[in-house]
């Protein structure tokens, strides 16, 4: 028989189980599902800044206990070129912070959160497509690790599932979206060190990107600008450092034992549809950006918030108004993000084929922002993050 809910959840991601957790605190039910184990969601190492209206929003709607205790405040970035550091102070700009916590810590608590609540959240069920989109009664149709089929019907159904998403197919079906891919990567590793700086350090250099970050008092996490192609067992430890020092030049780092490696595509995408009926995207089922703004996580968020509202007076008051505007809403913010994405990235990165001008262009740009008090609160108001609905902490 199939299960029977008012909103059915493919993906527990941060997404997936923040709606669960905001749309509970409205008394409406939901049934989550993903093909992962609960081990692998809560270990998979990733991106960690969250915006200050992200932080908000786990702390004061109980999400998390920890984000503030454990996340490590920072109230500014460095911009490195031409071998001198950069401060853009996002406390004296623009009076807001960002908090490094990593997204796995995030989804413990969520997790921790969803089930002390009695929350339905079914690990290891692979959602195979999503029916009946334009009905009010769309289903899923999933696997259990058994083999066995998994039926939910919903009033809706949100796909929080990721850039493979299932649910998109029931949206837009062969539609896509807006889409590009950058011609460079990033290198990334997390390495056994105390932290090389005390905030966040992106350096354009001649040789090409870099990123100086942390994870942990213990572990760094660090990303050098590379071919989209390169293998990550392709070098050494040692040439890894050697690498990594010479793209900041002026800092010098602090090495340890590097236990991961990889190499992160760069690519935007931005769903033509982001509803069909009954059945809604968010986060990066609806929307990619690159990692250079750390704005992925935060969209997503934000997108949740949104749609909360939305399901919150669909489901209780029966008034789609809401659920009717969210996709142009909600996309808003996405392009804005994009943007800004791009924009940092650009402004930082060695591009294919430039020359010198283009080397002294950037160079221009990046004095511009960090030489002006309105370029400096630009950039610190994009990454911090734009308000999001006080909506967001409503009971």
């Amino acid at each position: 028989m199939p299960v029977r809910t008012r909103v059915a959840v493919i993906g527990a991601g941060p997404a997936g189980l923040l709606l669960s957790h905001l749309l509970g605190r409205h008394g409406i039910e939901s049934v989550v599902v993903d093909s992962r184990s609960r081990a692998e969601i809560e270990t998979t190492i990733r991106a960690g800044i969250l915006e200050q209206g992200t932080v908000e929003v786990l702390d004061r709607t109980g999400a998390s206990d920890r984000v503030l205790t454990v996340g490590q405040k920072h109230e500014g970035i460095e911009l490195r070129f031409d071998g001198e550091g950069h401060r853009i102070d996002f406390a004296e700009t623009v009076g807001r912070a960002v908090w490094l916590y990593p997204q796995h810590e995030v989804l413990k608590d969520l997790v921790a959160a969803r089930l002390a609540a009695g929350q339905d959240l079914r690990f290891q069920v692979t959602a195979e497509r999503v029916e009946d989109a334009g009905t009010d009664r769309p289903r899923v149709i999933a696997r259990d690790a058994e083999g066995n089929r998994v039926e939910i019907e919903a009033d809706v159904v949100v796909g929080a599932d990721g850039s493979r998403s299932v649910a998109r197919e029931a949206v837009s079906g062969s539609r896509g979206g807006h889409f590009r891919e950058y011609p460079f990567a990033w290198f990334g590793i997390l390495c056994e060190a105390p932290p090389s700086a005390e905030e966040l350090i992106y350096s354009n250099s001649p040789d090409g990107f870099a990123l100086i970050s942390r994870r942990s008092p213990g572990v760094q996490r660090m990303y050098f600008q590379c071919d989209p192609l390169t293998d990550p067992e392709a070098y050494t430890e040692e040439r890894l450092w050697e690498i990594l020092q010479s793209r900041v030049p002026g800092t010098t780092l602090t090495e340890g034992r590097v236990f991961q490696r990889d190499v992160l595509r760069f690519r935007s995408f931005v769903a033509h549809e982001s509803r069909r009926g009954r059945v809604v995207l968010v986060g990066d089922a609806a929307h990619t950006v690159p990692p250079t703004g750390a704005k992925g996580m935060n969209l997503a968020v934000a997108d949740v918030v949104l749609l909360t509202d939305a399901l919150r007076a669909l489901l209780l008051d029966r008034d789609e108004g809401p659920l009717d505007a969210f996709p142009e809403t909600a996309r808003r913010r996405v392009w804005k993000a994009q943007h800004f994405s791009w924009w940092m990235t650009s402004m930082l990165h060695l591009l294919p084929g430039s020359d010198d001008f283009d080397r002294m262009r950037q160079i221009g740009e990046l004095r511009t922002v960090v030489e002006s008090e309105a370029g400096r609160a630009y950039l610190a108001e994009a990454y911090t993050g734009w308000p999001l609905p006080s909506t967001a902490l409503d009971v």
